[in-house]
């Protein structure tokens, strides 16, 4: 069965020079095991193309049923040279709250 991300979390983004900062957090334990099986680089990566030209990195903060991502080569320059539109990657996590993963119906219950 399909659900998006933000049927079971929230997200906040920021950046850090040319590199957008992501955080999907889990509203419960079950949220953050469907995130952390499901949620991978790739997926990051493929979810953003166009957009992110670098490498994501991941990483798992369990005990706020978080993962945190990197998007590097992302945000044109960071804010005080780029000409995106986003040059701080504020919108990313309300985007990438969008995605559609795949999930076995058992593990929502």
């Amino acid at each position: 069965m399909k659900i998006k991300l933000i049927d079971i979390a929230h997200g906040r983004s920021g950046d850090k020079g040319d590199a957008a900062n992501v955080g999907i957090i889990a509203y419960d334990d079950k949220g953050y095991k469907i995130i952390d099986k499901y949620l991978t680089v790739e997926k990051v990566k493929k979810h953003f193309h166009g957009i992110c030209f670098g490498e994501v990195e991941r990483y798992e903060l369990p005990n706020i049923r978080a993962l945190n991502f990197v998007l590097n080569n992302t945000l044109g320059g960071g804010g005080t040279v780029s000409l995106k539109h986003d040059a701080q990657g504020k919108t990313l996590a309300a985007a990438l709250l969008r995605m559609e993963i795949e999930v076995n119906g058992n593990e929502l219950n």
